[in-house]
């Protein structure tokens, strides 16, 4: 079997223009994270770029991730989630684009997808706040990225944003509130970033250990499991 049908039989969605240009720059693909325990591939292989290619997004692929979003767990399935998406540039794109910090536009200018997290506060047709409703937010959009990663699309979460000029772009009024943005894409070439973004694209991953976080007995007292 010669490379164009592997990638082909392999990765179904991915546009195989993407995977011929990358193999013939010799761009790669992983920035693997330095595991201490073995996991799932598609988590470890998971990471934040913020090299995207402007190949465009099948409307079929999009639809499976909000599928997957869809059946994330949620406190009395009360799904408090919502999503604005823009794409291709279009006129929600540029409202959720010019929301952006500056750091955030410099790279996210070249992302096909981008996509507005909004909660609902309160519980459905009660008056009681819903003091998961941010949690369960959190857990769609894991799902939606996990289902990315099988799609051979990566996503970058993001905080930095105005979120009073969004919600007064996209008329959001309580109970609802944005909560972050999302970059949806292919992998791109990280050589026509911002030279500081480009070594942020290749500094090490880190994270703590799981022996910091994992406690037993009291919080604080660290587990004996590692």
């Amino acid at each position: 079997m010669n490379l164009e049908e592997f990638f082909k039989n392999q990765v179904s969605e991915t546009p195989f223009s993407l995977f011929i240009c990358l193999i013939e720059k010799g761009i790669t693909m992983k920035n693997n994270a330095p595991i201490h325990f073995p996991i799932h591939p598609m988590l470890e292989e998971r990471w934040s770029t913020r090299a995207f290619s402007d190949e465009k997004i099948s409307r079929e692929t999009l639809q499976r991730l909000f599928e997957a979003a869809r059946w994330a767990p949620s406190s009395m399935n009360q799904q408090p989630w919502h999503f604005i998406i823009g794409r291709d540039k279009d006129e929600s794109w540029q409202k959720i684009f010019s929301t952006l910090v500056e750091f955030n536009q410099l790279w996210a200018q070249y992302s096909p997808v981008l996509i507005l997290t909004v909660g609902r506060k309160m519980l459905e047709a009660r008056t009681e706040s819903n003091t998961h409703y941010q949690y369960d937010v959190g857990q769609a959009v894991a799902y939606f990225t996990f289902q990315a990663q099988a799609e051979n699309l990566f996503v970058h979460q993001m905080g930095g944003v105005d979120f009073v000029k969004v919600s007064e772009i996209f008329d959001i009024e309580e109970p609802f509130t944005p909560i972050s943005v999302l970059a949806v894409g292919y992998y791109g070439h990280p050589e026509r970033l911002h030279e500081n973004i480009q070594k942020l694209e290749k500094a090490p991953r880190q994270r703590n250990p799981a022996s910091d976080f994992v406690f037993e007995g009291k919080f604080g007292n660290k587990s004996t499991l590692f």
